[in-house]
């Protein structure tokens, strides 16, 4: 359940599972798209549907695993249908943000989607994109888009994993984006960037992490290292985008009734170890 893991050769900057774990035990939606494809949440609601029927009926458990929370909206509450992406309206939009800024058009939703633009920050440039998209190819708000359906029965527990400690959560994000960069999260980028003919607008680099790192690549030239100060820049602007990201998804979470929470972030690691044992328990 992650937008992300969805995009071939995006490896590092979504933590993908390794080759070894992905050969352990079979995983679904991972891999499925070109970064040059766009994937979205009704199309994540149909596809989850289909396997999780197609798991049941051999016997076995689905998993669903991540931190997409619309797409958890999409196949358990249901969507109507969404316009589909319209090149040129998107392009109108990038042409405007440019000029404008992205909290200029972020002030343009408020006033015609309250509610949408209510849990986006002003920078958020993919989700202000795709909503001022929706509304002006359709004429509607993309929040009167989401309706209960419930096409999923939630059979078992929801498990949330949250920490109690913000700080704790916040040093653990700066870790992973500094452990992307050592493990080659830039020539990651750049190998992406020289294969495909993608640009900053493509869906696939507007995914934190991507984003910051394509913008520290355009910034250089060809004969150039990156810098010091251009890495510890870059490293900042991601590391905040993540907090904001972690902030939406633990709102989220705790608008959904009935979860049942783990405390990630405990210090004694038994009762840590007990408390995964308590997830098999209930998701069995």
């Amino acid at each position: 359940m992650d937008s992300a893991l969805v995009y071939k050769g995006m490896d590092i900057g979504t933590a993908k599972p390794s080759s070894e774990e992905l050969a352990s035990v079979p995983h679904h939606l991972i891999n499925i798209r070109s970064p040059l494809e766009s994937y979205n949440a009704a199309e994540f609601g149909n596809d989850a549907q289909l396997l999780i029927t197609d798991i049941r009926s051999r016997g076995k458990l689905p998993v669903i695993v991540g931190g997409t929370l619309l797409y958890f909206k999409a196949l358990f509450e249901g969507l109507n249908d969404l316009p589909k992406t319209d090149p040129l309206i998107r392009e109108a939009i990038n042409e405007e943000a440019r000029r404008l800024g992205w909290p200029a058009l972020h002030a343009e939703l408020a006033r015609v989607d309250p509610p949408t633009a209510e849990r986006l920050p002003p920078t958020d440039a993919q989700r202000i994109s795709r909503a001022l998209e929706v509304w002006r190819s359709s004429g509607r708000a993309l929040s009167s888009y989401f309706v209960a359906k419930h096409t999923v029965p939630l059979r078992n527990k929801l498990v949330s994993l949250e920490p109690a400690n913000r700080a704790w959560l916040h040093q653990r994000l700066a870790l992973r984006f500094e452990q992307m960069l050592q493990s080659g999260l830039i020539e990651e980028v750049k190998t992406l960037k020289l294969s495909l003919p993608l640009t900053a607008d493509s869906p696939s680099m507007r995914c934190v992490g991507y984003r910051q790192v394509w913008e520290l690549i355009q910034s250089q030239t060809s004969e150039e290292t990156v810098s010091a100060e251009a890495r510890a820049e870059t490293v900042e602007k991601a590391v905040a985008a993540t907090r904001q990201l972690a902030k939406r998804q633990l709102t989220w979470l705790r608008s959904l009734p009935n979860r049942e929470i783990i405390t990630c972030d405990k210090e004694d690691g038994r009762e840590l170890e007990h408390d995964l044992f308590k997830i098999l328990k209930l998701v069995s």
